[in-house]
């Protein structure tokens, strides 16, 4: 509340103001402004009010230069402080005066309450217990599940969405595309052209050449337009599936996982580690509940949430803790809400590629621009040298004159718009959107468009255990309890002594945040929770335990939260008969060592002598060995008085973890998933080594590691705590390269596992993570892919991709379709290289000759549409071919114009000069045409023109497989491809039989056709000659492929990150400078770094290291 509170106490001169201007807020007329005391309601009323008065004040405190994040919160404050205004002003009455209609509390007292965050509001409704029963609700049981209750309650309280801005139009797209210089350029010359051949031969015979010219033009901007719109409305709809959060809710006393859309006043929501806050809303139980509220208030630091500090705002991030809440505003009816409908949606986001392909393309359009320069040049001298000479007088007229000066100014113009390649950035763009179509459907959803070009480069994946690699369908297998190892077959009830279960039922069931849902008739009761909670609650399910039972009898005083630095959780609770007990749970070794008795199956107590220890080690990696995951539960009683009163100091007190005695070890099997092995074989292949992060026992790590195929002969394994301490010339030497399995690893092992590998070997590193401690690995990382089923919101967030269904298989899947990105972009390079060569060649040399080019401006706008629009639809959605998995990975250093696609290109240009110089010299007498002179022109140059499409035509079917001498692999499934094809050559017999005055041709009969495409056709073979030549392995013209760091940092950045400020760096040394402090301490620094990006996006956090 910082910014808030310096807007209040600015000076007083506003304060007097407002109150000669608004006397209304004041709850009186101002006739009584001098005499009427203010209340304390009217006082809170002017105070929002001030906000408004103050907000070019606050614009003023944060410059704007400012990171895009401050403003952000600026806004925020502003468009919230206008809401409050118009309510004040409107509504007279106090909010205690609303009718409530059916449910005991308004809308607008809900909004007022949050707004105020004042815990007095709070009380005066009963505490959050009396809001519950206001709202209809159950704190324990959740809404009822009725369709007809949920629809009333959105009618009630409103909906949580928001109306977003309207979107780009169709036309707003055929505006842009009118946008381009050469195409005005063009327009301008088909104007002048249409009046001056209107002026010398009359409208019945002048309009031909300005018209054609003019609806060539426009067919290029209608046609560039309809692909903009239908690309921008396939990123509209996967920007709609990122905000599609799926989260639980408590309803019918059941957790179920629904749309963060589909949340209403009244629901109960569980929070944990790492989840956004889904609406505004109060804190019904917290444990340890830190709030990052950052975005929305300013406030650097995590904010503690208890019964002092109960209000939750939409949009923030729980940073550490559990707890639940009770929604009180969604949609409009929250501050997020009402600033998110004021943002629009930008998809004008470059990726790194398309950067390096703007760049290419300016570069080729100054070389056509060059030419184009020389033949207008030669064209003019030319004209005026010796066609003006010997003209007649007639054709010496100023209209005469003009005319064929805008004739040879189009022409230029015209090469120009050839020489241009608009289809590199094009195809990039239409390749993308492909491939995030169709990564959707293979469970991947893409966050970062670079993030797609990137993935064709990865060398290494680091990849987590559970979940990616295992099913995480997790069950106990096995148990040690009472000293006594048991197999699944025997861990029920009966197998148990009273004393000894009612310890193991306290500990499973009270140290949890998972929940068991009562049992319908007929059903077993529903485990929700994380799948190792989830596990050893079926298990406690097993042995007679009634989760709602002892949660009542049991009351809660203290939690600690999962940490994976200490890999163990913990709760203090008090019994029924008024003992308090301590209870932890963890990674099974760890709590082993913190114990120093154990319970018999009796459950007495007997001392941890060094026997036993080695004993239940032995146990613990009998069990690892078998791939099971290892949790121990332990147990002390403590003293009442050692646990703080309140909740304030209880959030600062360490619990004690020493002296503990050891109740049980479960064994929890968690199986590979199926395909994981082939995957990672094909990764291999591929040239893209595996490696396994996880923070596992090391033995269980290295059974699932050789179970996956991941650990080989050679293969380097070691636990975190080791490699903490590998020094540099440890990482440069080969265990760096060799080291395949990390054990009992933290989120720094893992941020330091990826550093040394981009830096030490270079490598192009994909990072899987679900934490929320992920995050820095996650945004260090070249691809971070995060888990769609058990990420947090915190690492998707700081994730490129998503993988929807937490499996590796869609991991690699993703490297292809990567790798497919930058194959049919180089596919359609060779294509439209060609025919840049091949188009500016032949009008040069023709020009510079005879003074004339054997292609109008017509006819090169129909090619420029074929090779440029067509030819990207047709090559950039290509499916990735099964031969992509058999290359190596596309290198940082690597051209993105190979040698290969050179000589594919010189082979097939040199061809097509060749041919076509030869018919516009030769041609009238090869071909034996007759006719007047100026027929027999006009039919070779329209052979010509013929002739060169076609040539297009089956370059085009080449230009599939640039290395492979079978071009029709595939070709029978690629259906947009044969549809392109087939309608380019419909439309060419038409431009070239009926459209005679409109682009200048003539009829050909069919002789000359088969002529025509037999021309084209010599490019299949003479491609298979092509590619016998072989071909030097240093690059001929080095134009990397891969991202500059520059480049790069594109993809890091947000919507807003266009306002970033220069002193937003890359990631910098400091991340592992915090190693020694505790893993809350160093978030906590890193969310308060700012040498990052630009730390901004709607639903991004302090997370970015």
């Amino acid at each position: 509340m910082a910014g808030i509170t310096a807007v209040y106490v600015d000076d007083m001169s506003s304060e007097r103001e407002g109150r000669r201007c608004f006397p209304q807020l004041l709850g009186y007329e101002g006739d009584d402004l001098e005499s009427s005391p203010s209340t304390s309601e009217s006082s809170r009323r002017w105070r929002r009010a001030t906000l408004v008065l103050n907000a070019t004040r606050r614009f003023r405190r944060f410059p704007l230069q400012k990171r895009a994040r401050t403003r952000f919160r600026v806004c925020a404050h502003t468009i919230c402080a206008v809401g409050r205004l118009q309510r004040a002003i409107h509504n007279k009455i106090r909010p205690s005066d609303v009718t409530p209609g059916a449910h005991g509390v308004s809308v607008e007292d809900l909004s007022q309450l949050l707004q105020d965050r004042q815990v007095e509001d709070l009380e005066r409704l009963g505490g959050v217990e009396g809001l519950a029963q206001k709202l209809h609700t159950d704190t324990e049981y959740g809404l009822d599940e009725s369709e007809e209750l949920f629809n009333k309650r959105r009618e009630t309280y409103g909906a949580n969405t928001y109306p977003k801005k309207k979107s780009k139009g169709f036309w707003s797209y055929v505006w842009d595309a009118c946008q381009d210089t050469t195409l005005n350029t063009l327009m301008a010359c088909a104007v002048v052209s249409l009046a001056t051949g209107i002026w010398t031969e009359g409208v019945k015979e002048g309009w031909y050449e300005g018209t054609s010219i003019g609806i060539a033009v426009l067919l290029v901007i209608v046609v560039t337009a309809v692909s903009d719109y239908k690309q921008g409305l396939n990123f509209q709809n996967l920007n709609a599936e990122k905000e599609n959060i799926k989260l639980e809710v408590l309803r019918a006393g059941r957790r179920q996982t629904v749309s963060i859309f589909d949340l209403v006043v009244g629901d109960i929501v569980p929070l944990s580690i790492g989840c956004q806050v889904p609406a505004d809303g109060v804190v019904v139980e917290g444990h340890s509940l830190s709030i990052d509220e950052s975005t929305m208030t300013g406030e650097s630091l995590p904010v503690k949430k208890d019964k002092s500090r109960p209000f939750l705002l939409s949009g923030c991030k729980v940073q550490d803790g559990q707890g639940t809440m009770l929604v009180t505003g969604v949609g409009l009816n929250t501050e997020w809400g009402q600033v998110m409908a004021s943002i629009s949606e930008d998809n004008g986001e470059l990726t790194p590629l398309q950067v390096r392909l703007n760049g290419a393309a300016t570069l080729i359009g100054k070389v056509g621009l060059l030419v184009a320069a020389v033949v207008l040049v030669i064209l003019i001298i030319r004209y005026f040298a010796i066609t003006f000479r010997k003209a007649t007088s007639k054709e010496r007229g100023a209209g005469e004159v003009i005319k064929e000066l805008v004739h040879v100014f189009s022409i230029a113009v015209t090469i120009v718009v050839v020489a241009v390649p608009e289809g590199l950035p094009l195809a990039v763009t239409l390749t993308l959107a492909y491939s995030m179509r169709k990564m959707m459907a293979d469970k991947s959803l893409v966050r970062v468009l670079a993030a797609c070009e990137t993935m064709g480069s990865a060398t290494t994946i680091c990849s987590d255990k559970t979940g990616t690699l295992t099913t995480n369908k997790m069950t106990v297998t096995r148990a040690c309890v009472g000293g006594e190892t048991k197999g699944e077959e025997s861990l029920r009830l009966e197998s148990l002594p009273s004393n000894l279960r009612q310890m193991l039922v306290q500990s499973i069931c009270l140290n949890s945040n998972g929940n068991v849902s009562p049992s319908k008739a007929g059903e077993e009761p529903t485990v929700t929770g994380s799948p190792t909670e989830a596990a050893l609650l079926t298990w406690g399910v097993k042995i007679g335990m009634d989760f709602r039972d002892v949660r009542h009898q049991n009351q809660i005083l203290h939690v600690e939260t999962f940490n994976s630095e200490k890999k163990r959780a913990g709760v203090v609770f008090k019994t029924a008969d008024g003992h308090v007990q301590l209870h932890w749970k963890g990674a099974a070794e760890i709590i082993l060592e913190l114990c120093t008795h154990w319970f018999d199956a009796r459950g007495e107590s007997h001392p941890m002598t060094d026997e036993k220890c080695k004993e239940f080690r032995d146990i613990i990696e009998g069990m690892a060995a078998q791939a099971l995951r290892c949790i121990a539960l332990a147990y002390r009683s403590i003293d009442e008085l050692e646990v703080p009163q309140s909740e304030e100091d209880r959030s600062e007190w360490k619990v004690p973890d020493q002296g503990l005695g050891l109740v049980a070890v479960a064994g929890i099997k968690d199986p590979c998933r199926p395909g994981v092995r082939d995957a990672v074989e094909r990764c291999q292949r591929a040239g893209v080594k595996v490696r396994m992060v996880t923070g596992d026992n090391i033995y269980t790590a290295k059974a699932i590691a050789a179970e996956c195929g991941i650990l080989t002969e050679g293969g380097l394994v070691v636990e975190g705590r080791d490699f903490r301490n590998w020094d540099d010339r440890r990482l440069a030497s080969t265990d760096l390269d060799n080291l395949v399995v990390m054990a009992r690893s933290s989120p720094l092992d893992k941020l330091k596992l990826v550093k040394a590998l981009k830096e030490r070997r270079g490598d192009v590193v994909a990072v899987t993570g679900d934490g929320t401690n992920d995050a820095p690995a996650l945004k260090e990382a070249d691809i971070g892919l995060s888990m769609g089923i058990s990420g947090t919101e915190v690492a998707k967030e700081s994730s490129d991709i998503i993988i929807l269904d937490d499996n590796f298989t869609s991991v690699v899947k993703v490297v292809r379709w990567g790798r497919s990105v930058y194959s049919n972009i180089q596919k359609f390079i060779q294509f439209q290289l060609t025919v840049n060569v091949v188009a500016l060649t032949i009008n040069f040399v023709a020009a510079v000759s005879s003074g004339h080019v054997p292609l109008t401006a017509v006819q090169l706008l129909w090619v420029n549409l074929i090779m440029d629009t067509m030819g990207a639809l047709a090559l950039a959605t290509e499916d990735p071919t099964d031969d992509l998995m058999d290359k190596k990975p596309i290198g940082r250093k690597d051209p993105l114009i190979t040698n290969v696609m050179w000589r594919n290109i010189f082979g097939q240009a040199l061809y097509q000069i060749v041919v076509l110089l030869v018919l516009t010299y030769r041609g009238i007498e090869i071909l034996g045409l007759e006719g007047t002179d100026e027929d027999k022109v006009l039919e070779r140059n329209t052979f010509i023109f013929n002739a060169f499409v076609f040539c297009q035509i089956f370059n085009e079917i080449n230009a599939r497989r640039p290395e492979s001498f079978n071009v029709f692999e595939g070709l029978h499934k690629h259906f947009m491809f044969i549809g392109i094809i087939a309608v380019t050559i419909f439309l060419q017999v038409i431009i070239v039989t009926f459209l005679n005055n409109f682009a200048d041709t003539t009829m050909l009969s069919i002789k000359w056709w088969g002529l025509c495409v037999a021309i084209g056709s010599v490019s299949w073979p003479l491609a298979v000659l092509i590619k016998c030549v072989p071909v030097p392995k240093s690059p001929i013209l080095e134009i990397s492929c891969f991202p500059s760091r520059t480049c790069l940092g594109l993809k890091r950045r947000s919507k807003a990150a266009k306002h970033s400020t220069d002193d937003e760096n890359e990631i910098s040394s400091e991340t592992l400078k915090t190693s020694n402090l505790p893993v809350d301490e160093q978030l906590r620094f890193r969310g308060n770094n700012k040498n990052k990006d630009s730390e901004f996006d709607s639903n991004a956090i302090d997370m970015r290291t």
